[in-house]
C-alpha cells in the first residue's frame, strides 16, 4: 500500500504543506485548491494544498491521507474529522452522501457556494472545463419552493450550467437526483 499523505488540520482546513505530495494528490482527482492559484493549468505546483474538511473526510476513509494537527503532533482520527465537518456544514451526514456517490461515479466535486448551491460538479476537472452541473442537496423532508427551484434554474442557465437536487437515502438508491432542464418556449 503507498504511503498515505501527510496532511494538517488547522482550523476548518486541511493544508498538504508538502508541494510535491499536494500536486500527486490533485492529479488524483482535482482534490483541493493550491494556495493562491484559482485553476491550475498544470497540475504540478510549488505552494501548499488546501483541502476543505468534506474531500478531507473522504480522502481519510479511503486511506488516502493521514491527519493530524499541532504541527504533526497529534493524529486526527476519523471520528474527530466528521465531528469537525459536521460542526462546519449544516447537514454533513447527507451532503456526504451526495459528495461520496458523485465521487464513486467518477465525477470531480468542489465546494458550490459561489453559485449558491453545495456542489459545482466536473466531468473533466477545473481548469479543464467549466462545471456543467450545480447540485443543491436536499433531504426528502425539505420543503423546496417553486420560486427556490425558479431562482436556482435562472442562475444556473445565467452561468451555463444544469441545475440538480440531490436526495440522499431514497429507496434502493444511494442518491436521487432530479435535474432540471430550461427551454425558452
Amino acid at each position: 500500500m503507498p504511503q498515505k499523505i501527510k496532511v494538517e488540520l488547522i482550523e476548518n482546513f486541511l493544508v498538504v504543506w508538502d508541494s510535491k505530495e499536494g500536486s500527486e494528490l490533485y492529479k488524483m482527482g482535482y482534490y483541493g485548491k493550491p494556495l493562491g492559484i484559482a485553476k491550475p493549468k498544470i497540475p504540478e505546483f510549488t505552494v501548499p494544498l488546501i483541502l476543505d474538511l468534506m474531500e478531507g473526510v473522504y480522502l481519510a476513509e479511503k486511506g488516502t491521507i493521514a491527519v493530524s494537527e499541532d504541527a504533526g503532533k497529534t493524529k486526527v482520527g476519523l471520528t474527530k474529522l466528521r465531528q469537525k465537518a459536521k460542526q462546519l456544514y449544516e447537514e454533513f451526514d447527507e451532503k456526504y452522501v451526495v459528495y461520496q456517490d458523485l465521487r464513486e461515479s467518477g465525477l470531480i466535486v468542489t465546494p458550490g457556494i459561489k453559485f449558491g448551491c453545495d456542489f459545482a460538479v466536473y466531468k473533466y476537472g477545473p481548469g479543464v472545463e467549466h462545471a456543467p452541473y450545480m447540485v443543491s442537496v436536499k433531504t426528502a423532508n425539505s420543503d423546496i419552493s417553486a420560486t427556490e427551484i425558479v431562482k436556482a434554474g435562472r442562475l444556473a442557465t445565467t452561468v451555463r450550467k444544469r441545475f440538480i437536487i440531490a436526495v440522499p437515502g431514497l429507496g434502493a438508491d444511494k442518491v436521487k437526483y432530479v435535474i432540471f432542464k430550461w427551454f425558452k418556449a
